[in-house]
């Protein structure tokens, strides 16, 4: 097996080198369509590349943490289900932390993706028409070996870790002369990224300081579901094609954190449609020459609309640029044509 990488970064509070790395913080460029060429007082925007992570998404940071503790606490191996995302940085770290890996994948998952978990030596297996089915398949496989059980989304390991991209975003700034954000714009699927956010802010001590805008399309939009009806309601079926959102309810755990801040009026919930957000894409990918996935456009889409959603706010916009592996310049294409953007 590959040896572990050598880490420089400074060590957590478990005395482990993170496995994600430090990634840009960007400000945007003049020609996107930003809150600060209307004059309603914005700052600029800023944009966290976790699409450069190691693995293609945000998810190492949290996923690789929650590696990490499993094999402190004596895991031999670790089992994920996920339909790309998740698995591809339970994967990773499995390789970097020297553990065998099993990701259960959806059969709808692209073969590419499947192709890109074996490169990195996991044993890949397809099992059920969505997420749901692969994850019980993982829970089983997990019951039958002993294994550590990864989950995409759910856990303090994995929100920990999410974390500290909040951490890495206060840093960036002070260096650059900038404050605090004033805005934070996460896309969200089950929800372990909010829940990174919030946690991170909590422990910044700007909790309450900064709006954060929870995006999704349309379809995939179980935490704007959950939110309006004051409890988690599980969809019936994801109807968007930014999949990597598509889980069909936040956690209870994850829900009470989010809808506490929407009641106190610093969380904003957020929706597009499938073609905003694929939109969005295509005007990043022509901006940075970086491919993201829908879920992520559903993010970037959401700079446009700033000056509806938080009105009168001053300061810096942070876009969580979160990722996403399961997408090539064919599939993008593909979309662009089948919205009619193109």
């Amino acid at each position: 097996m590959r040896a572990p990488l050598h880490r420089t970064m400074a060590m957590d509070g478990e005395g482990m080198r993170p496995i994600h790395v430090k990634t840009p913080l960007l400000r945007r460029e003049a020609t996107w369509k930003g809150p600060g060429e209307n004059g309603q007082g914005l700052g600029d925007v800023w944009l966290k590349m976790d699409a450069m992570q190691p693995s293609g998404s945000f998810k190492l940071r949290g996923v690789g943490r929650c590696v990490q503790m499993a094999k402190l606490r004596g895991a031999e191996s670790v089992v994920s289900s996920s339909g790309g995302n998740a698995g591809l940085a339970a994967a990773y770290a499995a390789r970097e932390m020297g553990l065998p890996a099993t990701v259960i994948l959806p059969e709808s998952t692209p073969e590419f993706v499947a192709e890109k978990l074996r490169r990195l030596g996991a044993d890949v297996w397809r099992h059920g028409k969505d997420w749901n089915e692969a994850d019980q398949k993982a829970r089983d496989v997990v019951q039958d070996r002993g294994a550590a059980y990864i989950h995409p989304f759910h856990g303090v390991d994995t929100w920990e870790g999410h974390a500290s991209l909040v951490e890495e975003i206060l840093d960036e700034l002070a260096i650059m002369g900038q404050p605090p954000p004033a805005v934070f714009v996460v896309a969200v699927g089950g929800g372990g990224l909010l829940m990174g956010v919030l946690r991170g802010l909590q422990k910044a001590g700007l909790e309450g300081q900064v709006q954060v805008i929870a995006a999704e399309t349309t379809g995939a939009d179980c935490m704007s579901q959950a939110l309006k009806a004051g409890r988690p309601m599980p969809l019936a079926s994801i109807d968007s094609i930014a999949k990597s959102l598509g889980a069909p309810a936040p956690s209870q755990e994850i829900f009470d954190a989010a809808y506490r801040a929407y009641q106190n009026g610093w969380l904003k919930s957020w929706t597009c449609e499938d073609k905003d957000a694929v939109r969005a894409c295509l005007e990043f990918a022509d901006e940075k020459k970086v491919l993201v996935e829908p879920a992520c456009g559903a993010a970037l889409a959401a700079v446009s609309a700033l000056n509806s959603i938080v009105p009168g706010t001053r300061g810096p916009v942070v876009v969580e640029v979160c990722g996403g592996s399961a997408v090539d310049i064919a599939m993008l294409s593909s979309l662009a044509r089948e919205l009619d953007l193109q």
